[in-house]
């Protein structure tokens, strides 16, 4: 839908309704867009959708009234009747959150993962009982909406927002409909500032957003969609591409995946900030980081500190982990028992990250390494830390900083194999033929040029990674998208119009193209 002809003149057609009509309706013609925009999809995933929002916010004015209540009957009841009363509420509150939360998460669940729990069942039953596999629906973003609800449950049940008691408004917050597709994952507190206000049209925001917009799309259908026949190619022919075409794979995968995930969030932001809307930026310069742990803290931001506040933090002060916190320290020592909550947190949600990336085994792989690696960064950082003590002038120089960059990238590229491979066993098997196969398997550049890719499509790209390369660095202390914006008109105006004249000129095109070709629409 994003890169689709129709989806274009939808946002010119919202663009202009936007900023002629009466300040006041500017959300309810947000929510009719947002709502018609999902109705094309598929009328089906528009029951989901709905249901998710409206049970949520039911489950949200429920515990604002408990609250309420709590609030009248504590003016006039002793100190022991408080507590009593808050023992009484609490449970209430605490029932319907975890009702809502169950229902919620399981239709997620099953929707996404019923096929995989079957197929794994059935290969412990024998051929006449195998248990036939349910085609079911799998709504569009379901996971990206079902996540920014329950945040929303989860924090007003925690008290860290207000709770929204006008339904349009939280079916607005739960559909708006730049971020379906594929994110960021917006916290109630953050997105409804700027989603709800009246908007008047500002030249500075909407030529920002525009500037984001094009960006957005030159990334996708320059890089991403120009490199990723290749990469198609590679993993289909696994067999027979090993050695080092499983490094060119991996490179060339986390130039496709960036390009296009970023790319796409780019066009949400941009076409939120034409609305004056403010959405939660989700990624900076995550191939600039120097650990692991850095990279996660720059790459799918909101998706990362959505693991972080609901599963990682919940579960590390839960009941069952404080017991066994308790018993190790009594027998182990308190070094053993902060380390044993520690790993079992992070394991526990990056298992949680990978099964939500996708219902298969090389995800719940993927997310295991993910976590294995990022314990053993932690542990090794005292070490670091006394190296650099010890050799300030060596691990103060760029060389140093460079060679950190190229650590956290390549490890990053190894862990994805698990993400771009189909099987854990056969991200394993490559990983191991790239080193062995090295010189039995050598990468041939005619075998490169028989992937769907010509000389000039690796030369288009090789420049769009340049200067994706080059944005970035002159990102680091200030968006480019307002740096742009203080330079002269004719600066700005040829610096714009080559990128949108490189855009139409040298993207990928092809029928049939549409919001299922951005890869993290599948989630």
């Amino acid at each position: 839908m994003f890169i689709s002809y129709e989806f274009i003149a939808f946002i010119i057609g919202l663009f202009v309704l936007y900023y002629i009509i009466p300040k006041k309706l500017q959300q309810y013609l947000l929510l009719l867009a947002s709502l018609g925009f999902y109705y094309c999809a598929g009328w089906t995933y528009l029951i989901y959708i709905i249901a998710t929002a409206t049970t949520v916010y039911l489950a949200g004015c429920y515990i604002s009234r408990q609250d309420d209540s709590f609030e009248r009957m504590a003016e006039t009841a002793s100190k022991e009747q408080r507590k009593m009363l808050k023992r009484e509420f609490n449970s209430k509150k605490k029932t319907m959150m975890l009702l809502c939360l169950i229902l919620n998460i399981g239709i997620l669940a099953v929707t996404k993962y019923t096929a995989f729990v079957i197929t794994n069942i059935n290969h412990f039953l024998s051929a006449d009982k195998e248990i036939s596999v349910p085609d079911l629906i799998i709504p569009l973003g379901i996971s990206f909406y079902t996540f920014q609800a329950v945040s929303y449950l989860l924090d007003a049940y925690w008290g860290k927002c207000k709770v929204q008691k006008n339904y349009p408004k939280f079916l607005l917050f739960v559909t708006f409909f730049p971020q379906l597709i594929q994110g960021p994952i917006s916290r109630y507190g953050d997105l409804s500032k700027t989603l709800y206000g009246k908007h008047y049209f500002d030249r500075v925001m909407v030529g920002q957003g525009l500037q984001r917009i094009l960006w957005g799309y030159f990334k996708k259908l320059v890089i991403a969609d120009r490199l990723s026949p290749a990469v198609a190619e590679l993993f289909d022919g696994a067999k027979h591409y090993t050695g080092g075409y499983v490094f060119i794979m991996m490179i060339f995968w986390a130039i496709v995946l960036y390009a296009d995930f970023t790319g796409g969030i780019d066009i949400t932001i941009g076409i939120a900030q034409m609305l004056g809307i403010r959405v939660e930026e989700n990624f900076e310069r995550p191939f600039f980081s120097k650990s692991i742990i850095e990279y996660w803290r720059r790459w799918h931001i909101t998706m990362g500190t959505w693991f972080r506040d609901y599963v990682f933090y919940p579960f590390s002060i839960s009941k069952p982990l404080r017991k066994l916190t308790t018993f190790s320290k009594n027998h182990f020592g308190m070094k053993v028992a902060k380390r044993i909550a520690v790993y079992l947190s992070t394991m526990v949600c990056w298992v949680a990250t990978g099964i939500w990336h996708g219902a298969a085994w090389h995800f719940v792989a993927w997310g295991v390494v993910n976590g294995v690696v990022i314990l053993i960064s932690g542990e090794l950082e005292p070490a670091y830390d006394k190296f650099h003590k010890k050799h300030p002038a060596l691990t103060g120089s760029w060389g140093y900083k460079l060679f950190q960059v190229g650590r956290t990238f390549l490890l990053m590229c190894f862990i994805r194999l698990f993400d771009v491979y189909n099987s854990a066993k056969l991200a394993v098997r490559q990983f191991i033929h790239m080193f062995t196969d090295i010189f039995t398997c050598p990468v041939k550049g005619a075998k490169l040029l028989d992937m769907g890719v010509s000389v000039a499509d690796y030369i288009v790209v090789a420049v769009g990674v340049v200067l994706m390369i080059i944005v970035s660095m002159c990102g680091r202390k200030e968006r480019v998208s307002a740096r742009l914006m203080r330079a002269p008109y004719i600066v700005r105006y040829v610096l714009l119009l080559t990128l949108f004249l490189a855009t139409v000129m040298l993207g990928k095109y092809g029928s049939g193209i549409d919001a299922a070709q951005f890869i993290y629409n599948k989630f």
